[in-house]
């Protein structure tokens, strides 16, 4: 059987900005999935970090350098925030196994308190440690 709606519909969903709008909710779910692969990295670096310290007092003082740097204060900044948005990306997961805040107002509200709240947080961690 024919399909007569096929003049009416787009073709493809390749052309993003023309047919679709991405919602808060669909940005933060997949910064959580790049929170969660920049954890990781994270963890490698603290590994690696730990590795050098038990090695030797030439490599410490190299991947101690780099981290004590500027470079390696906005990284820490970073790699803080990321973890804080990770962990409140999983919290919303749990709120929304909970059957609470599964309406499309209050999920994007979560989503803006996601970034600004792992902002916030990130800082308070820069400040305090």
């Amino acid at each position: 059987m024919a399909d007569v709606n096929r003049g009416n519909r787009p073709l493809s969903p390749f052309m993003i900005g023309q047919y679709y709008r991405p919602q808060m909710t669909s940005i933060s779910s997949i910064m959580v999935r790049i929170t969660g692969i920049a954890s990781l990295g994270t963890a490698a670096l603290l590994v690696l970090w730990l590795l050098c310290a038990a090695t030797s007092p030439d490599a410490y003082a190299v991947v101690n350098g780099i981290l004590t740097s500027f470079i390696g204060d906005v990284l820490m900044l970073l790699a803080s925030w990321a973890i804080w948005y990770h962990m409140l990306g999983r919290l919303r997961h749990v709120i929304w196994d909970l059957g609470y805040m599964v309406e499309i107002e209050p999920s994007e509200m979560m989503g803006w308190i996601m970034f600004i709240g792992a902002s916030v947080m990130a800082i308070f961690t820069a400040i305090v440690v």
